[in-house]
This record gives C-alpha cells, structure tokens and sequence, in this order.
C-alpha cells in the first residue's frame, strides 16, 4: 500500500482545517517545502500536495509552492485544488506535478473531466469525491450537492477511472479513524480501482487496518503534524518492517 503525505497549503504555509472548516484552521510552523524534503529524506516518493486557497476560488493560487516543491525534491506530487480548466491543469502539469486530482470539475463539467482522462491518461488524471454523509460535496468542500458519492464514482468508472481519492468530511482532521466501511463498499463495487483513502487517520495502527482492507493508497496529514505519526514509523512501514 502507498503511504502518501498531504501537504495542505494555505496562505503559502502549511496549515490544516478541520472537517474542511477554513475558520478552523491550524498552522504549523514548517514551510511546506522543508517538510516535503522532510518526508522525501525518510523514503516518502509521493506527496499530495493541496491548494486550499486554490480550491475556494476555484483556480489555481499556490502554484509556486508547487514548483518549488518540484524543483528541489525528487517527489511526485498530485496536486489537488482549483483546477477547473484545462489552463488551470496544463499550468499545474508545467509547474512540476506527476498528476492532479480533482474533484468540483467533475461536478459541474463532467464532459470536460471525462475528456482529460482520455486525453491526459488514467495515470495523470485522478478524481476526487469527498462526501459528507455519503453525499459529494465541493468547492473546498464548501457546497453541497445532491449527488451520491457511489453514483459519482460509477459516473467516471464507466470510461476508465483509475485512481480514486475519497474522504469522509465528517472524520477530516478529527484524528477520529478512518471511514474503513465506507472504502469496503466502495473497493466491492468498484473492484478495479486504485483507491486512496483520506481523512481520520490516527497513527499507523489505522495505517495498517486500511492496509489490510485492501486500500491501494492512503493520504495522511494531521496524524503526522500533530505528533502521533513519526518520520521513524514511516522509515519502517516503507522498508516493510513489523513494528510493535
């Protein structure tokens, strides 16, 4: 399973909300290029890196934070927020990101978000759906929709998705556990899918339960800023040692 670290930017520092809340924002004092390098010293080859100001407005704002994270590290970075033309995703691309995700174009311009897994490859082009409830939510997470999360998903899987970045909005940044029934349902209906899990995760005992359920990937942040994940676990769980 691919252990991949968020990198969420706001303001160009790292900071991260709670439950998708950005008048519950906690900053960290790391820019968000030192702990990238942080991560890529102890084995980490994939970042997700996420442009909270970029998603509210709905184009891309901390672009330089990507090209700098690019620039002086070996890591692949999926970019995540803000992305909603093709401008906004051949700019991401130019600035130094593997692949992007991206989760309201979908919404709102399913045709166009279509047209980008064919054009760009399943492995450049990632969706997110975040739901709260089990219902998707975007824009930062910011507006509702009535759009149910496996109704979505199957939109896309159809013509094909391969990669999928999910999260339970209700456990983001709550370091409540991670939503494990939620991923099952989805990895039975959708058995072909490269599924990310996002949002909850406490330290790697839930790494390891998200590993056994069969997740592809897993996306962390709060858990490792917060303390309770270390720069030595992750050097284990990378060189595949048992930890006690």
């Amino acid at each position: 399973m691919q252990l991949v670290p968020s990198i969420t930017v706001l303001k160009g520092r790292t900071a991260r909300l709670k439950r998708g809340d950005y008048k519950n924002e906690k900053v960290y004092d790391v820019s968000p290029l030192d702990v990238a390098m942080q991560f890529e010293e102890h084995g980490i080859k994939r970042v997700h890196l996420v442009d909270l100001d970029g998603a509210r407005k709905g184009a891309l704002v901390n672009s330089s934070t990507l090209e700098m994270i690019s620039g002086y590290t070996d890591l692949k970075v999926n970019f995540a927020g803000g992305i909603h033309t093709d401008g906004d995703l051949t700019k991401a691309l130019e600035y130094g990101a593997e692949s992007v995700t991206a989760a309201t174009i979908a919404v709102y311009n399913k045709d166009l978000f279509s047209s980008w897994i064919m054009s760009y490859g399943r492995e450049r082009v990632a969706l997110g759906a975040d739901s709260l409830d089990g219902v998707i939510r975007v824009g930062g997470w910011q507006k509702e929709t009535k759009i149910k999360l496996i109704d979505h998903i199957s939109t896309f899987y159809r013509i094909g998705l391969k990669y999928l970045k999910t999260t339970d909005i209700n456990r983001d940044g709550a370091l409540e556990g991670p939503a494990i029934e939620m991923y099952k349902d989805i990895i039975k209906e959708f058995p072909d899918l490269c599924l990310f899990a996002s949002g909850g995760v406490r330290n790697m005992d839930d790494i390891k339960r998200l590993q056994d359920a069969g997740l592809y990937g897993v996306i962390f942040g709060k858990s490792f800023y917060e303390g309770n994940i270390t720069l030595s676990q992750i050097d284990s769980f990378v060189a595949g040692i048992e930890m006690v």
